[in-house]
């Protein structure tokens, strides 16, 4: 799977996709139970931390889309 940066930063930033899969089998697991606390402890701080990626994705989008809506029409047809 995709990795997240530890508390110190280091990891490479996973795609959207592949935190959003990611936290898709995180919820799964937590969700089937079975788990110690110390498991289930730990995979709620990696779905909070997978969520905070694809949050940071979503705003870029965002941003994104939100620029490209402000363009001035240049007669050249539509932004996308």
């Amino acid at each position: 799977m995709g990795q997240v940066a530890d508390d110190k930063g280091t990891a490479e930033k996973p795609s959207y996709e592949q935190a959003r899969d990611e936290l898709t089998e995180v919820v799964k697991r937590l969700e089937a139970g079975g788990l110690t606390l110390e498991e289930s402890l730990a995979l709620w701080e990696r779905g909070e931390r997978l969520a905070a990626v694809c949050e940071e994705w979503l705003e870029g989008a965002r941003a994104r889309l939100a620029a490209a809506l402000d363009r001035p029409d240049d007669g050249e047809g539509a932004p996308f």
